[in-house]
């Protein structure tokens, strides 16, 4: 099982994913302050053994490399972001559809109730991957406080 970590960095917040490989599927993703980032990959990386972490090359990634580096985590790997953020809804949609109501009304006008980066960091790891991943567990998904 090869496991991987795929981060939206930012400013104030990153969306964060764990995913298998191997079974193309999503382990946990949420979005986190920048001050529990570091913590929580240390968290799965001691649980899980993360063989590679994915990092967004756009805003503040400069920032989480250089953190990330001296941290003695698993080989980093630079990965291009442009438009994560814009298909994050397209796919947000495409993985929990809307209720029956709202399936009526264009997905361009529906706003999801979550923050999008961890499905922006789902994006950039089904790009770097070249196939699409499962995401099965909805509750999975959130926004998390600090660690």
């Amino acid at each position: 099982m090869a496991i991987y970590i795929a981060i939206d960095p930012g400013k104030d917040k990153c969306g964060v994913l764990l995913a298998d490989e191997t079974n193309y599927c999503v382990l946990k993703g949420y979005v986190v302050s920048k001050y529990s980032v570091l913590d929580l990959i240390y968290e799965w990386n001691k649980s899980y053994k993360v063989d590679l972490i994915l990092l967004g090359n756009g805003t503040y990634s400069s920032y989480w490399l250089d953190k990330l580096k001296i941290s003695e985590l698993p080989s980093i790997k630079l990965i291009d972001e442009y438009r994560t953020t814009l298909r994050a809804r397209e796919r947000y949609w495409q993985l929990w559809p809307p209720n029956c109501f709202l399936r009526w009304i264009p997905k361009g006008l529906i706003l999801p109730s979550e923050n999008l980066d961890a499905v922006a960091a789902l994006i950039m790891m089904e790009d770097y991957l070249n196939k699409k991943l499962s995401w099965q567990k909805k509750d999975s998904f959130k926004t998390l406080p600090e660690l």
